[in-house]
C-alpha cells in the first residue's frame, strides 16, 4: 500500500484447482502430480509477481495515522511470460529450480478447468481501503466474480474492507499472516504464519479460506503439509503481468491478452503500493477478455 510496498510473488506456473462439486474429481486430475515446487528446498528465483509488503507507510490516498505491515525482502524475477500447460508427466522437467518430492500431499493449482475459455482472476496484497473498492466497482460492473488474497495483517487493519469483498460474493484467499517467505521457516512458524492469517479472516468476515497462496509462489514440504492437514487447496498461477512494478497500463493488459488461454489464472494486485495502473487495466481488460468469449470462475 501506499509509498510502503508489499513483499511479492513470482511469476507464471501452472496446475488445476481441486474444489467442490460434480467437477471435483475431473479438477483434480489436472493437478500436476509433480509441480515443480519447492518440496523440503526451496528457491525463489526465477518466480515474479505480487507486491511487497508496506514499508511503514500507507496507501497514497489513506487517512495519516493507521498502521501498516513491515517490508521484507523480494525475490529475482523472471520473464512475465506464461508457460504453456504442462503435462504431468513433464512438470518436474518445467520447474528445474526446485526440488521436487513425489509424496507430497499436495500441489499447487496453476489452471482452472472448467471449460473452454473459462479463466480465473486473482487479486494480492490487500485488502487496501484505496484500491479494494476500485477493483470491486469494476468487478461488479461487468459481472465478474474473483479471488482477493489477503494478507492477515492488513485484514487487521481493514476488516470492513475484506467483509465487502466477502459480501460481494469473491472468494479470499488466505496470503499469511504478513506474507513472508516460507520457505525459510520451520514448521511451527508456518502454521504460525498460515494460521493466523486465518483467524483474522474469519474474525473480519466469519468465514474460513479454503484456498492459500504462498508469498512469492515459494512452495514447501512444511506448507504443502499444513495445507493438506487444514484443507487448504494451495493456489498458484499462471499469467503474471508484474503490475506490482508499475510497468505502464499497456504493459500490463497486452502481457494479460498475450498470455492468457483457457484456464488461466491471472495475477494482479490491490495493495502493496500504488495501484492505480492496476486498476486502469482491469477496467481495459476485463472487457477485452469478455468479448474474447472468456468467462471467468473461482478456484
Amino acid at each position: 500500500m501506499g509509498t510502503g510496498q508489499y513483499p511479492r510473488i513470482p511469476d507464471g506456473r501452472r496446475s488445476a484447482p481441486a474444489s467442490s462439486g460434480p467437477n471435483l474429481a475431473r479438477r483434480r486430475l489436472l493437478l500436476v502430480a509433480a509441480g515443480g515446487l519447492a518440496v523440503g528446498i526451496a528457491t525463489v528465483a526465477g518466480r515474479g509477481g505480487g507486491g511487497h509488503l508496506a514499508g511503514g507507510s500507507l496507501d497514497d490516498a489513506s487517512r495519516a495515522g493507521t498502521r501498516t505491515p513491515a517490508a521484507t525482502p523480494k525475490p529475482a524475477r523472471t520473464s512475465s511470460t506464461a508457460k504453456p500447460r504442462p503435462a504431468a508427466s513433464h512438470a518436474a522437467a518445467d520447474h528445474p529450480s526446485h526440488t521436487v518430492d513425489d509424496a507430497a500431499p499436495g500441489q499447487p493449482m496453476y489452471y482452472v478447468d472448467d471449460g473452454p475459455k473459462v479463466i480465473a482472476l486473482t487479486i494480492d496484497d490487500g485488502p487496501s481501503p484505496v484500491y479494494t473498492p476500485q477493483v470491486l466497482q469494476i468487478l461488479q460492473k461487468y459481472g465478474v466474480t474473483a479471488s482477493f488474497s489477503m494478507i492477515g495483517e492488513n485484514v487487521t487493519y481493514y476488516p470492513g474492507v475484506a467483509r465487502e469483498v466477502a459480501a460481494a460474493g469473491h472468494t479470499i484467499v488466505n496470503h499469511t499472516w504478513n506474507h513472508a517467505d516460507l520457505t525459510s521457516m520451520g514448521t511451527t512458524q508456518v502454521r504460525g504464519e498460515i494460521g493466523q492469517a486465518t483467524d483474522a479472516i474469519h474474525t473480519a468476515t466469519g468465514k474460513s479460506p479454503a484456498l492459500f497462496r504462498a508469498p512469492y509462489g515459494a512452495w514447501s514440504k512444511a506448507v504443502l503439509d499444513y495445507c493438506a492437514s487444514e484443507k487448504l487447496t494451495p493456489l498458484d498461477w499462471s499469467v503474471d503481468p508484474q503490475d506490482w512494478a508499475r510497468p505502464g497500463v499497456s504493459k500490463i493488459v497486452n502481457t494479460i491478452m498475450r498470455t492468457t488461454q483457457t484456464g488461466s489464472i491471472i495475477l494482479e494486485h490491490d495493495g502493496g503500493g500504488n495501484r492505480a495502473e492496476t486498476v486502469a487495466a482491469l477496467q481495459i481488460v476485463i472487457p477485452r477478455l469478455l468479448e474474447e468469449g472468456y468467462r471467468f470462475t473461482i478456484p
